[in-house]
């Protein structure tokens, strides 16, 4: 087996994770939810949908950007009523980013376009074997070289 394996899974995960892929995924995921929401504030949005509320520090290092970069995106998303901003608790310079119930539906919304992308590229496959991938995966994601800890 050597180094085959690793190496087939290396190049996969090297053009899933590509910025411009993912940029295609989310223009697709977004296309029609409204003002505010494109390929840019999505990691935004479905950044908070996985954290829950929290400051423009703290989720830059979830989404890949920076807290400038998010403060910029989350300002969108505020103006177009998706995401509010109230006073954080345990430090009052900060501001916590908190998604609305229109940014709630919209997340709902693009996990749905999503799930429904995954289906249909897996439907020419036997539903033992899709089951199977799905479950493979989540455990390499969760055991393999991605897992925290």
């Amino acid at each position: 087996m050597e180094n085959d394996v690793g190496q087939e899974i290396a190049d996969a995960l090297g053009l899933l994770l590509r910025r411009t892929t993912r940029e295609h995924l989310y223009r697709g995921l977004t296309e029609g939810l409204g003002e505010g929401v494109d390929e840019l504030t999505y990691p935004v949005l479905s950044g908070l949908a996985r954290t829950g509320p929290c400051s423009a520090a703290e989720l830059a290092p979830e989404v890949g950007l920076d807290r400038s970069g998010v403060t910029r995106r989350a300002s969108r998303l505020e103006d177009a009523g998706l995401v509010r901003r109230e006073p954080d608790p345990a430090d009052r310079r900060a501001a916590l980013l908190i998604l609305t119930e229109q940014g709630e539906a919209v997340v709902a919304e693009s996990r749905r376009r999503l799930a429904g992308r995954i289906e249909a590229a897996l439907g020419s496959w036997p539903a033992a074997e899709a089951r199977t991938f799905a479950h493979q995966l989540h455990r390499f994601v969760t055991d393999g070289p991605f897992a925290d800890g």
